[in-house]
């Protein structure tokens, strides 16, 4: 990477940054391009270079944040040796980087994030293939194996990181989920409506 590039990345890391700080101290309103550029020092030109509007600010943090969330679910499939270890790795990895990253998390769980994601759906999906294929032949093997059911990989997907997201947003809003005891009881229910 020339340091042309370097300097580009960290100006885009700074930026995210910036605006993670931004969106968790003022909420979606106070996300602005003149907020950014006053808390990041980078100027105006230079966001629309890289991101091409505030809404691609939006859209980045979330992907950026959405990405490590998948790396976290990746590595956590990889430790295991079954379907049922591997749907308890899964569940307790996602409650696990949402008590981490609880600022990153409620952002994740937004609407702005919502609205960003779902408008650019198929861009977003396809950035993040080379984190999903993993996940998707993990699925597709445990199926194949009898360990999982046989669904559609978006459903199955769906079952296994749906009611996890719904606790996710709840613990976030409201607070009232003790997320220690959803990551030990939490798993196993979730299992069992995906095993065979």
């Amino acid at each position: 990477m020339s340091p042309k590039q370097q300097r580009g990345e960290a100006t885009a890391a700074q930026v995210l940054d910036c605006a993670l700080d931004i969106y968790v101290a003022q909420g979606e309103a106070g996300l602005t391009l003149s907020a950014i550029t006053s808390a990041s020092g980078v100027s105006a030109g230079s966001i629309y270079h890289h991101f091409g509007s505030l809404q691609g600010v939006a859209l980045a943090l979330a992907q950026t944040w959405l990405n490590r969330l998948l790396d976290e679910l990746g590595k956590a499939l990889e430790q295991t040796d079954d379907a049922r270890s591997g749907v308890h790795a899964v569940v307790r990895a996602y409650l696990g980087f949402a008590r981490l990253n609880p600022d990153a998390a409620r952002l994740m769980h937004s609407v702005t994030a919502d609205r960003e994601i779902t408008a650019h759906a198929h861009r977003v999906r396809g950035a993040q293939e080379a984190r999903l294929a993993p996940i998707a032949a993990w699925l597709h093997a445990h199926q194949a194996s009898g360990q999982l059911v046989d669904l559609p990989l978006p459903v199955l997907e769906s079952l296994i990181l749906g009611p996890v997201t719904g606790i996710v947003r709840r613990w976030l809003s409201v607070g009232d989920i003790d997320m220690e005891e959803a990551a030990r009881t939490v798993p196993e229910h979730i299992w069992r409506s995906v095993s065979r």
